[in-house]
């Protein structure tokens, strides 16, 4: 069974190696009014059904991926016991700890050791910046309402420090692989940061990971130590720390402390003013305006709340949490067409049954035939009560009084206390299976049964269920030829990278050069992932490697520019005119050709 609990005195573990006894987690001091959805170790909106394969099984019948269904293992990798509660907790060996595992990782807030309280805000950063760099390696890490939810079921109190019995508890009630804690010191304007990797199944501690700098490179500190972190948990990570360094984009110093401080703070007051003051000093700055567009929503701003997050963009990592909370928004000032748009551009990157139910129910308050949508829902989560009610109202506007019934018997079945089902069931009984009088019959005394839709978005599910599909994806990968497998991969990177995203193009593109090395777009990926992060020399290498092999735009486009920050006009010019050989409609070379000629270089 994962996640089983122990007793405080059966987890006892030593080891010269701390685990941060002092460690401080910070408390989120909003009110909580559910438990957070999720899916570790308990009840989710994406059921957890007995075996692996099904709780994929109702989004594979959304998506309709051929052959899924037929995988009999998950990918995620099953828990195994804990140790012994005598075993040791000991330094490791890079041999020791770099062993092909589980990929799910718990970030802890750092320990702030610099004595100074306003700085503790830095320690409730990493979490954030880890997971992120995380994620883009291809880690499922730990959100921080989950990370809550552990420390309420354990009965916790807030600011709590946790023993190192205690953060291995933490880890096993959310199913952890790898726990990640750590410490920083400000001294003399520089930040000192120590970072230790927990196996969890094997309570071993790996050696610290250390990075420094001065206070404003805080990204560059904060970027460093999550790669340290990835080479440690995974022996075949080939991201290069560059990439990482790179990841943080424009985002100004005191932008992230606004957010950072804005997600946590005490008031709803507060949090808006903190992240307002975010994204006003970087408009699109997209964690921000999301964070911003769903405070603005809970505080029943649904105006402001909808253009705030029709700001992220489309191509954006969170643009589909934006677009179902701008979804949201705009139905609860009754547009709902809007609504409905928003819904199904979130469904159709990702049909989980919470955004397709939303969709349908957009969909019927308009007047329109949401049964299509309903049924979906049903067949891929059919032990949620409310997707079945509203399949059998839906269902009453083609005057289907017996499909209405089994529905509407379906949702009392899963959840018997519902009087409007109740009444719902009660009123099509006595139409005796006649449609003559059904409106009147359903409509009397005003009751109005009306489609029920879902206000919670699980970040949870989604990235399990994203994490999942990409497993699903390799499996699928795996089954075509090498060669084949490569031009997938660089088509995904070459997609990451036009939507900004460099470690998971990066990823993609080392996953093309496992499977060819010889992949000619695959290295030219590389350039542009190597030029993007400043590492011109490494760039030119992979570009000249890329043109080797085929001759490709891309990779004399990497020369080209290399060759004119260089100020190698003439060499520059020559790539170009390569390039436009090859694609003479090309869009960048044809900038290109107009900047090298605004600087008086014609093309041989």
């Amino acid at each position: 069974m994962i996640g089983v609990f122990h007793s405080p005195n059966s987890m006892k573990v030593t080891s010269d190696t701390c685990l941060c006894e002092a460690h401080h987690i910070a408390p989120r001091h909003r009110p909580r009014t559910h438990s957070p959805p999720t899916f570790y170790n308990r009840p989710i909106v994406v059921r957890t059904f007995s075996s692996p394969i099904l709780r994929l099984l109702p989004l594979a019948i959304l998506i309709a991926i051929s052959g899924i269904s037929s995988i009999n293992q998950s990918p995620l990798q099953a828990q195994t016991p804990a140790p012994d509660a005598a075993q040791t907790a000991s330094p490791d060996s890079p041999a020791d700890i770099r062993q092909p595992g589980g990929r799910l990782v718990l970030v802890l807030p750092f320990d702030n050791r610099s004595g100074q309280p306003n700085l503790s805000w830095i320690g409730d950063s990493f979490p954030y910046t880890l997971d992120q760099r995380l994620t883009s390696a291809g880690f499922l890490t730990i959100g921080r309402d989950d990370r809550e939810y552990a420390l309420d079921h354990l009965g916790l109190p807030p600011g709590f420090r946790p023993s190192r019995a205690t953060t291995i508890r933490i880890a096993q009630t959310l199913d952890a692989d790898f726990v990640v804690v750590g410490s920083f010191n400000v001294e003399n304007g520089r930040i000192a940061v120590q970072a230790q990797v927990l196996e969890v199944n094997q309570l071993r501690m790996s050696q610290p990971l250390t990075d420094s700098a001065e206070l404003p490179r805080l990204f560059d500190v904060e970027n460093a130590i999550a790669w340290k972190v990835a080479q440690r948990m995974d022996p075949h990570f080939a991201i290069a720390e560059q990439t990482f360094l790179a990841a943080a984009g424009g985002v100004k110093l005191s932008s992230f402390e606004d957010y950072i401080r804005g997600t946590s703070a005490p008031t709803s007051e507060e949090r808006l003013k903190r992240l307002e003051a975010a994204v006003t000093e970087t408009p699109d700055y997209t964690a921000a305006l999301l964070a911003l567009g769903k405070e603005q929503y809970a505080a029943r701003q649904y105006e402001a709340a909808a253009a705030t997050l029709a700001k992220v963009p489309p191509t954006d990592r969170v643009a589909l949490e934006a677009g179902f909370y701008g979804g949201l928004a705009r139905f609860n000032i009754a547009k709902y067409a809007e609504a409905q748009s928003a819904f199904a551009f979130v469904a159709s990157r990702l049909p989980l049954p919470e955004v397709v139910n939303d969709q349908g129910v957009a969909l019927s308050r308009q007047g329109k035939d949401a049964v299509p949508l309903f049924e979906q829902v049903t067949a891929a989560d059919p032990n949620d009560a409310d997707y079945h009610f509203n399949l059998a109202v839906a269902l009453l506007g083609h005057s289907d009084i017996a499909g209405a019934t089994r529905e509407v018997q379906a949702a009392l079945k899963l959840h018997s206390d519902d009087p409007e089902a109740s009444e719902l069931l009660t009123r099509l009984q006595s139409t005796h299976g006649s449609a003559a009088n059904l409106k009147a019959i359903i409509g009397a005394e005003g009751f109005d049964p009306t489609t029920r839709i879902r206000r919670t978005w699980s970040e949870a599910s989604f990235r399990q269920v994203a994490f999942q599909l990409d497993q699903m994806r390799a499996i699928q990968m795996a089954t075509l030829p090498p060669a084949e497998q490569a031009v997938q991969y660089a088509q995904l990177g070459v997609q990451y990278l036009a939507q900004g995203l460099i470690p998971e193009a990066e990823q993609e593109f080392h996953s093309a050069l496992t499977a060819d090395p010889n992949n000619a777009a695959a290295h030219a990926g590389i350039a542009q992932v190597r030029e993007r992060s400043g590492s011109a020399e490494d760039a030119r290498a992979e570009a000249n490697a890329s043109l080797k092999l085929a001759p490709n735009v891309d990779a004399y486009l990497v020369l080209a520019r290399l060759d004119l920050q260089a100020d190698s006009l003439a060499t520059s010019a020559s790539d170009v005119a390569d390039a436009l050989k090859l694609e003479p409609a090309n869009s960048a070379a044809l900038g290109m050709k107009t900047a090298l000629a605004a600087r008086g270089q014609s093309l041989p």
